[in-house]
C-alpha cells in the first residue's frame, strides 16, 4: 500500500531535520566528536527513529555532504543569473569571507576542516567530501575562462581557492575578524587587476 501523501512529507521532513543538525555538528565539532546521540538530540528525533533513515554514521555524513553540495549549486546558479559580468560573479564569490565571517572565525572553513580531518583517517569518505571544492573550482574555471584568462582558468581558480583556505585558517587561528577583512581586500583588489589587465600578482 502506498503510504499517505502526508506521512511521506513528514517522513522527508524528518530526514531533512537529521540531516540539517547533523551537519551543524559536523561543522561546529567535527566529524569524530560527533555521535550518533549528539544527532539525536539536536534533531530531536527518537533515538529508534534515525535508524529507520541512516544505519551509520557515515551515511549521515554523506547525506550532509550532499546537502551541503545542493546549496552550494542553488547558491552559483543564483549567482549566475543574478550578476551580469564575470567579474561580479567574482567578487560575490570573495564577499563569502564576510558572508561567513563570525563562523570562520570561530570554527574554520566548513569545507576545509572537514576534509582536513577526513584526509587523515578516512579517504574514501574525503574523496566524497573534495566534491565540495570541485563545484566551486569548476565554477571558478568558467568564470576566469570568461573573463579572458581560457590558459590559466583552473590555475587561477586554485589559487582564489587556495588564498581563500589560507585567509580562513589563519583568521581561525588568531580568531581575529579584522585580518580576515584586511586580506579578503586585498583578495579583491587583485581580481579587480585581472579584470583590467594591471597585474597578475598577490
Amino acid at each position: 500500500m502506498i503510504p499517505p501523501l502526508s506521512m511521506v512529507r513528514k517522513s522527508e521532513r524528518t530526514r531533512q531535520r537529521i540531516v540539517e543538525a547533523a551537519n551543524r555538528l559536523f561543522y561546529h565539532q567535527g566529524y569524530h566528536n560527533t555521535s550518533f546521540s549528539d544527532v539525536v538530540r539536536a534533531a530531536g528525533v527518537p533515538r529508534g527513529n534515525i535508524y529507520y533513515y541512516f544505519k551509520t554514521k557515515d551515511a549521515i555524513l554523506h547525506a550532509a555532504i550532499d546537502y551541503r553540495l545542493e546549496r552550494i549549486r542553488s547558491m552559483l546558479e543564483g549567482w549566475n543569473g543574478q550578476f551580469r559580468t564575470p567579474i561580479e560573479r567574482l567578487q560575490r564569490f570573495v564577499a563569502l569571507l564576510d558572508d561567513t565571517s563570525e563562523a570562520l572565525v570561530q570554527y574554520g572553513c566548513p569545507m576545509g576542516s572537514l576534509n582536513a580531518e577526513l584526509g587523515k583517517t578516512d579517504l574514501a569518505l574525503q574523496e566524497h567530501a573534495a566534491q565540495l571544492f570541485q563545484v566551486f573550482q569548476e565554477w571558478l574555471t568558467d568564470q576566469f575562462a570568461e573573463l579572458g584568462y581560457a590558459g590559466r582558468a583552473n590555475e587561477l581558480a586554485l589559487r582564489v581557492m587556495a588564498i581563500g583556505q589560507g585567509i580562513s585558517m589563519m583568521a581561525h587561528v588568531h580568531h581575529d575578524t579584522n585580518l580576515l577583512k584586511r586580506e579578503r581586500q586585498r583578495l579583491r583588489r587583485w581580481i579587480d587587476q585581472l579584470a583590467d589587465g594591471s597585474g597578475d600578482c598577490l
